[in-house]
């Protein structure tokens, strides 16, 4: 037995880069999971992923894809009742297209579930089943679910609550209400579930957009890398190992056997930006009633057991990765869930004086590693504001967005650089469609954050200060030096298996295979 084995190195290595992100309060480099107190009591509400990208499918390249992901950790043996989305939740993805930190474009998700009650003759009673499926599923609305799931898709412009509200219909006959697909079971009960869930991606109509979209709602196999394990054991990695190239992918992917839900839009983005702006910003929320009230003696044949009223609170935010997660001090965790982007000044000391790069300093035995050029402006610029000339908008409020410029091309899925800007800077290459400039599935945010927050961009800056980060940002101000562009957490997102085109996210595991 080593004393420093590979999973631990890649987790430590991660959870040193994610203290790095955290510094940055916009810096994010993974899922979040259970990233703040309040929100492990309601996973049904837990935002995991945001991903917002120019679509590289063919043929589909003037649109944006916008990808929520929510309930992590799903295991697929999860029954009998699996996954279903909370119908008293309100989902949201937001777009701010100016700038402002307000949103301006906002797609809310509401969720249904309809109960058959099945029932079996059993002697000379009729007794309903104890299992969402009586036998095999193959099609949409299958005569064998015995519950359910659908939801609606609003969109709003301008505040996400007092502005003009319209609903989202299907292209096909014009209905407004769309079919989620059950989890995936196992074989035995959705034989071929690539197939059955390609049933529930929707064409449709967005009033005040020219062009059609679609829409996919539905469980997928979790699209992030990561050594969850090793990386909140105060980052256990040996340097030798996460300083070299050659063990990118020594370790093996926590998450390879969950799945997450995913509420996918492909929009066109003549339909998002404003004006002549082509920067957009993203993030997704999660909301719950202000009141909860428990049924002490629910009724007969009635799945819901309690009432929910009151206003909107929300309970998750998530723009870039791993924020909140690993960035945001303890006490502020609940509440950073609970604010909007115009309000972030207030986690501004988060950011500025990060506290994670010296807590890597010390947990990874590097001592004196953490850059020096506090404030850090560096991250301020890359992860609140966008950096100039690539993703920052003409008038922009600092923030914690994901920001994507629509008038970058999106690259094709073998030729992207899985370390995003970074290795497009690294390669001296044409790609830079990706993250921070908004997220694709492929990019590598941990290791691509983890360079960041170690000042791996301030070498790439230089003494001419290329990238705009201030002239505190110079290679002297970063005592790894260039060993700061070999980070990385020894576990590789670009070996994660993916879908060509929408909704991107590859099938989910099943409780059997």
């Amino acid at each position: 037995m080593t004393p420093f084995p590979l999973t631990r190195v890649a987790t430590s290595l991660r959870v040193g880069l994610f203290a790095a992100s955290a510094l940055c309060a916009g810096l994010a480099f993974a899922s979040s999971h259970r990233e703040a107190p309040f929100i492990t009591t309601v996973p049904k509400a837990d935002a995991s992923d945001f991903y917002m990208f120019m679509s590289y499918e063919a043929g589909r390249t003037d649109y944006v894809t916008l990808i929520a992901n929510y309930v992590p950790l799903q295991d697929p043996y999860g029954g009998p009742n699996f996954y279903a989305m909370d119908p008293n939740a309100l989902y949201e993805i937001h777009v701010d297209n100016n700038g402002d930190a307000k949103e301006d474009v906002t797609f809310q998700f509401r969720f249904k579930n309809t109960l058959k009650a099945t029932a079996l003759s059993i002697g000379d009673k009729s007794v309903p089943i104890p299992l969402v499926q009586s036998g095999p599923v193959s099609d949409v609305k299958a005569a064998t679910l015995n519950v359910n799931e659908s939801y609606t898709v609003d969109i709003v412009r301008g505040d996400r609550r007092s502005g003009t509200r319209s609903a989202i219909t299907n292209a096909t006959g014009g209905g407004t209400s769309f079919d989620k697909p059950v989890d995936n079971i196992g074989k035995k009960t959705i034989a071929d579930y690539t197939a059955y869930a390609a049933k529930h991606i929707y064409s449709v109509n967005i009033p005040g957009c020219g062009q059609p979209a679609k829409v996919f709602v539905g469980q997928r196999k979790d699209p992030f890398a990561a050594n969850l394990g090793v990386i909140f054991d105060l980052v256990n990695a040996p340097v030798g190992v996460i300083t070299d190239p050659a063990q990118i992918n020594a370790a093996p992917n926590s998450l390879d056997g969950k799945n997450v839900t995913t509420l996918a839009l492909e929009v066109h983005k003549s339909c998002l930006v404003a004006g002549t702006e082509p920067v957009i910003g993203g993030w997704t929320t999660a909301s719950m009633r202000q009141a909860r009230i428990l049924d002490p003696a629910p009724k007969a044949g009635h799945q819901t057991t309690d009432k929910a009223g009151g206003a909107w609170v929300q309970v998750s935010r998530l723009g870039m990765p791993l924020v909140n997660e690993v960035v945001i001090g303890l006490p502020d965790k609940d509440r950073f869930n609970s604010a909007k982007p115009k309000d972030d000044a207030q986690f501004a000391n988060y950011v500025t004086n990060p506290t994670l790069p010296a807590l890597l300093s010390t947990v990874l035995n590097l001592p004196g590693s953490a850059p020096t050029n506090l404030p850090r402006n560096d991250l301020v610029t890359t992860f609140l504001t966008g950096i100039k000339g690539v993703n920052q908008p003409a008038n922009v409020v600092a923030s914690e967005e994901l920001r994507l410029n629509t008038s970058i091309a999106a690259v094709p899925f073998a030729q992207q650089n899985r370390l995003g800007i970074v290795g497009n800077i690294l390669a001296k290459g044409s790609d830079n469609a990706g993250y921070p400039n908004g997220r694709r599935p492929k990019d590598d945010v941990v290791d691509i954050s983890l360079v960041a927050v170690m000042g791996g961009l301030c070498v790439a800056n230089g003494d001419t200060d290329a990238l705009g980060f201030g002239a505190a940002c110079k290679p002297s101000a970063v005592p790894l030096g260039a060993t700061a562009f070999k980070l990385h957490d020894a576990v590789d997102q670009a070996v994660v298996p993916l879908l060509p085109g929408f909704p991107y996210l590859y099938t989910p595991m099943g409780g059997t295979q």
